[in-house]
């Protein structure tokens, strides 16, 4: 019976070496979003309620501490910009200021710019 057991969980370990994980969890099926939310927010160390610059800076010391540069694999910077772009995604829209009618963020439309005088072009004379 011991014999069995051992067998048993040293095929559980080859099995996670190989494919990254446990036997049991191949039985659950497909992640979810939800389950990649909360990966990525493990993977980063940031909250549930992680504001666009925690998540910014989060990534920021990921990135530093897995670059290739620094000893890590490209592969890790690949799935902290996963997670980023995961992460940031999940954000509310940010509120666009508001401006009296006509108006964006760069100032009122109905603005018109003349375009620049090309220097070589010949001065009509008069």
């Amino acid at each position: 019976m011991l014999k069995i057991a051992v067998i048993l969980l040293m095929v559980c370990v080859l099995w996670r070496w190989a494919l990254g994980k446990w036997p049991w969890q191949m039985l659950s099926g497909p992640s979810t979003r939800s389950d990649r939310l909360r990966e990525a927010r493990k993977l980063l160390g940031v909250r549930r309620v992680a504001t666009r610059q925690d998540i910014l800076a989060a990534h920021r010391a990921r990135v530093a501490a897995v670059h290739p540069d620094r000893g890590g694999t490209a592969d890790a910077v690949h799935e902290a910009n996963a997670a980023r772009d995961l992460l940031l995604t999940e954000l509310p829209p940010a509120p666009k200021p508001s401006g009296e009618a006509g108006e964006s963020a760069e100032g009122p439309s109905d603005v018109r710019v003349d375009p620049v005088p090309d220097p070589d072009q010949e001065k009509p004379h008069d």
